[in-house]
């Protein structure tokens, strides 16, 4: 098989050396498995015959963008082929004009952002992981990230796809119109489809002007509890920031631990309420936030008047992923969500788990839309029997989330970290339509095999 796809694409763009079979072997999961060769497609050119060649022989295919996701789902759990696009790495088209830019998969996120945004234009979807993750990844997970509040996570940006099927057939869908309505949807059943239905080479993204400016209010509170409760009124009074960030006591005292004492003022819970927009409104907006902020209890408010200031904040943010791993405990970083109302009862579920079976529970994440990201953090994971009792604590939180009219991934997806969850999940009826697409597209059953449909 090496030899013929050496021959087939040249020998530069397939590997069999040991150290790249071992990198597109996992992601940031915690399980691997290698694949049997490496294909780096260069071109939609390569990753048909890439397809073509493996739907003949029935060969596994399992597509890699940048290798940062949480889940497993890029990783070749039945060997085969590691189809990698990172070398698809160019922004085909800045069409201001259209309101639209082209893009191949490989592009990593900030680099696009930072295309679009010398133009004067905006890309919102901003996952964490946005320096490294790559357009491809987003779409293959639906990513989304703070700013989903206001502006939807990276379907709403999603005009037209090219798309090469498991056959090696090419399908493209939507276009550079911001308004279609022919046939099905066919465009939105590739997001988040996790490379089980086809293998994107280039997308057409809406893209929207650049907000004149922004700002940020933060908080902090003596409980959760208070914190969830500002995340309502701010709603209610009528604002829709661009992102409401919640975090928890425990994720603050790693914090702390990790980055000083001083990083963050006292309080055992901690809001970050940012707005953008012009100027002036932004001004006026700022002053009632933060009088609505005391109203509601905040032990202390601190304003963020400007981008760069807005940026250091939301580095603080992203530290407090690395301040939990500092505990020296296994983070397993679960992306639930529940209704925004219920944000005080998963709080209060999540004491109750950490209390009933030891293991602490971190909650932090996106409280505007109910997506928080509820960390068990766990002292050995490699012990079989600490592993079973913290597996026996997911099962717990995923019951609850569920019996809550909850979802079990709001942005990396199911892979395999939610294998076992996903029947409970989509229901009889909805499991049985996943495979009835699945077959339809890839009877076969080459692409991504392994994962949640198997």
């Amino acid at each position: 098989m090496i030899d013929e796809l050496r021959e087939l694409l040249g020998e530069g763009k397939v590997s069999a050396m040991a150290e790249v079979l071992e990198v597109h072997g996992t992601d940031r999961w915690d399980f691997s498995h290698l694949p049997d060769v490496v294909v780096f497609a260069e071109s939609r050119d390569d990753v048909v015959a890439v397809m073509k060649f493996a739907n003949a022989r029935e060969i596994p295919v399992t597509t890699r963008g940048a290798g940062v996701g949480y889940v497993g789902g890029c990783v070749p759990v039945q060997g085969g082929i590691a189809l990698s696009v990172a070398r698809m790495n160019q922004v085909v088209e800045l069409a201001p004009a259209d309101g639209v830019v082209v893009t191949q998969p490989g592009v990593i996120l900030k680099d696009l952002q930072d295309a679009v945004s010398a133009l004067g234009w905006y890309y919102p979807p901003d996952p964490a992981s946005l320096k490294e993750c790559s357009i491809g990844g987003n779409l293959a997970t639906n990513a989304g990230g703070p700013r989903c509040l206001k502006y939807g996570v990276t379907k709403n940006y999603v005009l037209g796809l090219e798309v090469v099927l498991a056959s090696g057939e090419v399908l493209k869908v939507g276009g550079r119109c911001h308004k279609n309505k022919t046939g099905f949807d066919l465009l939105h059943l590739f997001v988040g489809s996790e490379g089980m239905l086809g293998v994107i080479t280039e997308a057409t993204l809406r893209i929207i002007p650049h907000p004149q400016d922004r700002a940020m209010l933060t908080a902090t509170f003596s409980e959760f509890t208070d914190a969830a409760g500002a995340v309502q009124a701010i709603l209610n009074a009528g604002h829709l920031p661009s992102a409401l960030e919640i975090t928890d006591r425990f994720t603050l005292r790693a914090a702390r631990d990790y980055l000083g004492q001083d990083c963050l003022p006292d309080g055992d819970a901690h809001l970050i309420v940012e707005i953008d927009g012009r100027s002036r409104a932004i001004a006026s907006e700022l002053e009632e936030l933060d009088e609505l902020l005391k109203e509601v209890g905040a032990l202390s408010s601190e304003r963020h008047g400007d981008a760069e200031a807005c940026e250091a904040v939301w580095q603080l943010r992203r530290d407090f992923s690395y301040s939990l791993r500092a505990t020296g405990l296994t983070k397993l970083n679960e992306d639930i969500v529940v209704p925004r109302s219920k944000l005080v009862d998963l709080a209060d579920f999540a004491a109750g788990l950490q209390e009933k079976t030891g293991i602490p529970v971190a909650c932090f994440g996106h409280a505007g839309d109910g997506n928080i990201h509820t960390n068990l953090m766990v002292e050995d994971y490699d012990d079989p029997v600490i592993r079973e009792k913290a597996d026996a604590a997911l099962d717990v939180l995923f019951t609850w989330i569920l019996e809550n009219d909850g979802v079990i991934t709001g942005e990396h997806g199911v892979g395999l970290a939610k294998k076992r969850w996903i029947k409970d999940a989509l229901g009889e009826v909805g499991f049985a339509t996943h495979l009835t697409v699945k077959d339809a597209l890839d009877p076969k059953g080459i692409l991504n095999p392994g994962k949640f449909l198997d």
